[in-house]
């Protein structure tokens, strides 16, 4: 495989970018080398600037949904362009993209349209604050909210794949409200009830995790949490910046039976494009400027860009309802990898959702962070460059969640069935 283009953009872009990226997984740390620069995508697959076609299971790390250059997007992408594309005032769109968004979710009665996940989600966090009057949030360990300093805790995928437990630069200040229950582990978020019964504001959690890699909440567990929650007046944020239409039209949370007060977006609901939002029932938003006394803003929040491209990709996934299809799909690359697994004597588990998976290179059943960390990294690095050698691009880091698309053929998950095979015998053979 011939990266000669690729490195030498890497070389130049560290003149000026630091690391020669612009959010530290791209590097390619974790698996060492050098990572490669994308000159563009279409359908299923992205071309890097030396002329390698790869089937992409990054998918921008969600938001492509669609796939690449889907035509309805970019058919509402170009008539947006006519008119402009940055105004400081309300358009039409963001009412026609939150009309679509709360009728997906039915707790939900209003929206607020921000930047990124992150916003969204500190937004969220000063939200379940102001309408508790309390301050302490509940974390799990291994959940990635974004990069806000009060969140940066036990954060998973990113800080995972450098072996971090957090990052330099949040004071303990910043993080002192915030306290740390593992995922599926019930009677440690009861302890924190009890340690603090009047103090917190809420708990915030994944329905499906995603940025230990893939891994899926058990029934008891999401059961218990929402007792203890209305127990003692704790709101239940869900992020499903990473999960929101990705699985069915709507929330994963309606999938595991999950109620949320207080939901945040981000990544499809922008079509490729910078969006974050958070919404709940009018009681709760009531407390959101200029209507409450919480403030939030933002100079380009519901851009006409994002708005448009999200409109389009939700239509359009309405339209197609790939859901069933990604399901069939994900199971055929489940069974593929236990199928070659087994034949090269590798040990694996499979974890996945919808149109998400995780192959975590382990014996041991993955189901929170602490099982996900047993997992050999060693193995995955030797993996990721197999199955980049045959075509396939995967999110370097084996804390990281694969995404299905709908333009993905069946032609291209026999190729990467293909793929697997070898790779995994790479593995075997290392």
């Amino acid at each position: 495989m011939k990266t000669t283009k690729s490195a030498e953009l890497y070389a130049k872009a560290q003149q000026h970018l630091v690391g020669g990226v612009n959010s530290p997984v791209r590097a390619f740390k974790s698996v060492g080398g050098s990572p490669i620069f994308i000159e563009k995508g279409l359908g299923s697959k992205i071309y890097d600037v030396d002329g390698n076609e790869y089937i992409d299971f990054v998918q921008a790390y969600g938001p492509m949904i669609l796939g690449h250059r889907a035509p309805a997007v970019e058919s509402a992408l170009e008539e947006t362009l006519k008119v402009g594309y940055a105004f400081g005032a309300t358009t039409e769109l963001e009412i026609q993209l939150a009309e679509i968004v709360c009728d997906a979710f039915p707790h939900m009665d209003k929206v607020r349209f921000v930047n990124s996940g992150t916003e969204a989600v500190f937004s969220a966090l000063r939200l379940a604050r102001a309408y508790t009057g309390k301050d302490k949030i509940i974390k799990f360990s291994g959940c990635y909210h974004g990069h806000a300093d009060s969140l940066l805790v036990a954060a998973g995928s990113g800080v995972a794949t450098f072996s971090l437990p957090d990052s330099k630069g949040v004071p303990a200040d910043a993080v002192k409200n915030t306290i740390i229950a593992e995922y599926n582990n019930l009677e440690s978020v009861k302890a924190l009830v009890e340690a603090f019964p009047n103090d917190i504001a809420a708990m915030i959690i994944e329905p499906i995790a995603g940025n230990m890699g893939v891994v899926l909440p058990e029934p008891a567990f999401i059961e218990g949490i929402q007792k203890l929650a209305r127990e003692n007046n704790i709101l239940i944020i869900v992020d499903e910046v990473m999960t929101g239409f990705r699985s069915k039209f709507g929330g994963a949370q309606d999938l595991i039976g999950l109620k949320a007060d207080i939901t945040t977006f981000g990544k499809i609901i922008g079509g490729g494009f910078p969006v974050g939002a958070y919404g709940a029932r009018d009681e709760i938003m009531q407390k959101v400027s200029p209507l409450g006394d919480m403030y939030q803003a933002g100079t380009l929040s519901g851009n006409p860009m994002s708005m448009s491209a999200g409109l389009a990709t939700l239509k359009e996934l309405k339209k197609q309802n790939p859901y069933a299809q990604f399901e069939k799909n994900a199971a055929f690359l489940e069974e593929t990898f236990y199928q070659a697994a087994k034949k090269h004597g590798v040990d694996i588990q499979v974890n996945r959702f919808g149109s998400m998976l995780t192959p975590f290179f382990t014996a041991e059943k993955v189901t929170n962070f602490k099982t996900a960390q047993q997992a050999d990294t060693q193995k995955f690095k030797t993996f990721f460059w197999a199955m980049m050698e045959k075509g396939v691009f995967l999110p370097p880091s084996q804390f990281e969640s694969w995404f299905l698309s709908s333009a993905m053929t069946q032609e291209d998950l026999q190729k990467v069935a293909t793929a697997i095979d070898y790779a995994l015998q790479q593995v075997a053979n290392s």
